[in-house]
């Protein structure tokens, strides 16, 4: 049962971020703001981070320490996208 919750809520914050990737990627389209192009590419990372981790270890073998560090590295480089586009501006 724990498993079945938090693979519900891993994929709850991959719904969401992808959302907000969407709606990023709609906004770059619409004003074509480079800065918003790199919110959606960050969110985008850092959704994929949620999930990797149980994949990776749950389904491809992998040690929970190398899966955690596949996963942080994609979390933060989401995290570094968001920061640029807050850097850029306008």
């Amino acid at each position: 049962m724990d498993t079945l919750a938090a693979y519900g809520a891993k994929l709850v914050v991959l719904a969401l971020s992808l959302t907000i990737a969407y709606l990023a990627y709609h906004g770059y389209r619409q004003s074509g703001s480079e800065p918003m192009l790199y919110v959606s590419g960050g969110f985008v990372l850092i959704g994929t981070g949620a999930i990797c981790e149980g994949m990776l270890y749950g389904l491809a073998g992998i040690s929970i320490s190398a899966a955690g560090l596949v996963q942080a590295a994609l979390v933060s480089t989401g995290m570094v996208l968001i920061l640029l586009s807050l850097r850029s501006g306008p």
